[in-house]
Protein backbone atom coordinates (compact mmCIF):
# COMPACT_ATOMS: atom_id res chain seq x y z
CA UNK A 1 0.00 0.00 0.00
CA UNK A 2 2.63 2.42 1.14
CA UNK A 3 4.56 1.49 -2.07
CA UNK A 4 1.76 2.54 -4.02
CA UNK A 5 1.02 5.58 -2.77
CA UNK A 6 4.55 6.66 -2.51
CA UNK A 7 5.05 5.51 -6.72
CA UNK A 8 1.67 7.55 -7.11
CA UNK A 9 3.55 10.55 -5.76
CA UNK A 10 6.63 10.13 -7.90
CA UNK A 11 4.41 9.95 -11.10
CA UNK A 12 2.24 13.16 -10.34
CA UNK A 13 5.54 15.06 -9.42
CA UNK A 14 6.81 14.25 -12.62
CA UNK A 15 4.01 14.85 -14.55
CA UNK A 16 3.59 18.50 -12.75
CA UNK A 17 7.66 19.08 -13.74
CA UNK A 18 6.97 18.08 -17.12
CA UNK A 19 3.91 20.33 -17.28
CA UNK A 20 5.96 23.34 -15.38
CA UNK A 21 9.27 22.71 -17.71
CA UNK A 22 6.36 22.96 -20.88
CA UNK A 23 4.69 25.98 -19.40
CA UNK A 24 7.79 28.22 -19.38
CA UNK A 25 9.23 26.60 -22.60
CA UNK A 26 5.49 27.95 -24.36
CA UNK A 27 5.95 31.54 -22.18
CA UNK A 28 6.59 33.98 -25.22
CA UNK A 29 9.08 35.75 -22.97
CA UNK A 30 11.11 32.97 -21.90
CA UNK A 31 10.76 31.50 -25.90
CA UNK A 32 12.73 34.89 -27.11
CA UNK A 33 15.20 34.70 -24.34
CA UNK A 34 16.60 31.96 -25.14
CA UNK A 35 16.22 32.11 -29.54
CA UNK A 36 18.82 34.97 -28.69
CA UNK A 37 22.75 34.66 -28.36
CA UNK A 38 23.88 36.44 -24.81
CA UNK A 39 26.98 38.99 -24.34
CA UNK A 40 28.41 38.18 -21.36
CA UNK A 41 30.09 41.25 -21.19
CA UNK A 42 26.71 43.04 -21.20
CA UNK A 43 24.95 40.41 -18.52
CA UNK A 44 27.97 40.85 -16.19
CA UNK A 45 27.37 44.91 -16.14
CA UNK A 46 23.07 43.93 -15.97
CA UNK A 47 24.46 41.57 -13.23
CA UNK A 48 26.50 44.58 -11.50
CA UNK A 49 23.49 46.87 -11.40
CA UNK A 50 20.63 44.56 -10.33
CA UNK A 51 22.07 41.63 -8.75
CA UNK A 52 24.91 42.35 -7.41
CA UNK A 53 23.59 44.18 -4.41
CA UNK A 54 22.11 40.68 -2.92
CA UNK A 55 24.26 38.11 -4.71
CA UNK A 56 27.86 40.00 -4.10
CA UNK A 57 29.93 41.04 -7.31
CA UNK A 58 31.15 37.35 -7.87
CA UNK A 59 27.70 35.79 -7.51
CA UNK A 60 29.09 34.50 -3.93
CA UNK A 61 26.35 34.97 -2.10
CA UNK A 62 25.05 37.86 0.54
CA UNK A 63 21.47 38.29 1.17
CA UNK A 64 20.71 36.22 -1.26
CA UNK A 65 22.35 32.82 -2.27
CA UNK A 66 25.61 31.94 -3.79
CA UNK A 67 25.07 31.87 -7.57
CA UNK A 68 28.56 29.84 -8.19
CA UNK A 69 27.30 27.19 -10.76
CA UNK A 70 23.82 28.14 -10.66
CA UNK A 71 23.34 27.23 -14.04
CA UNK A 72 24.59 23.49 -13.72
CA UNK A 73 21.64 23.28 -10.66
CA UNK A 74 19.17 24.55 -13.11
CA UNK A 75 18.20 24.94 -16.82
CA UNK A 76 18.11 28.24 -18.78
CA UNK A 77 13.53 28.30 -18.53
CA UNK A 78 14.16 28.05 -14.81
CA UNK A 79 16.29 30.55 -14.14
CA UNK A 80 14.66 33.06 -16.32
CA UNK A 81 11.73 32.12 -14.33
CA UNK A 82 13.02 32.82 -11.16
CA UNK A 83 14.55 35.98 -11.91
CA UNK A 84 11.06 37.40 -13.69
CA UNK A 85 9.15 35.98 -10.99
CA UNK A 86 10.95 36.64 -8.07
CA UNK A 87 9.55 33.50 -6.61
CA UNK A 88 12.04 33.19 -3.54
CA UNK A 89 11.40 36.90 -1.12
CA UNK A 90 13.13 38.56 -0.79
CA UNK A 91 14.29 39.00 -4.78
CA UNK A 92 11.95 41.38 -6.38
CA UNK A 93 10.50 40.81 -9.68
CA UNK A 94 12.83 41.94 -12.53
CA UNK A 95 11.83 41.48 -16.36
CA UNK A 96 14.56 43.24 -18.70
CA UNK A 97 14.14 42.92 -22.49
CA UNK A 98 14.87 39.62 -23.91
CA UNK A 99 18.15 40.70 -25.08
CA UNK A 100 19.48 41.83 -21.94
CA UNK A 101 17.79 38.52 -20.13
CA UNK A 102 19.80 36.60 -22.46
CA UNK A 103 23.34 38.14 -21.77
CA UNK A 104 22.28 37.95 -17.86
CA UNK A 105 22.03 33.80 -18.23
CA UNK A 106 25.19 34.45 -20.25
CA UNK A 107 27.23 35.92 -16.88
CA UNK A 108 25.22 33.55 -15.32
CA UNK A 109 26.54 30.72 -17.02
CA UNK A 110 30.29 31.74 -16.35
CA UNK A 111 29.70 32.05 -12.47
CA UNK A 112 31.69 28.71 -11.41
Amino acid sequence: MITALVGLALVAALLLSVFLYGQSRQDPYTRSSLDLQGDQERGSKLFLINCAGCHGIAGQGLVGPNLHGVSRRKGDSALIQQVVSGRTPPMPKFQPDPQAMADLLAHLHTLQ
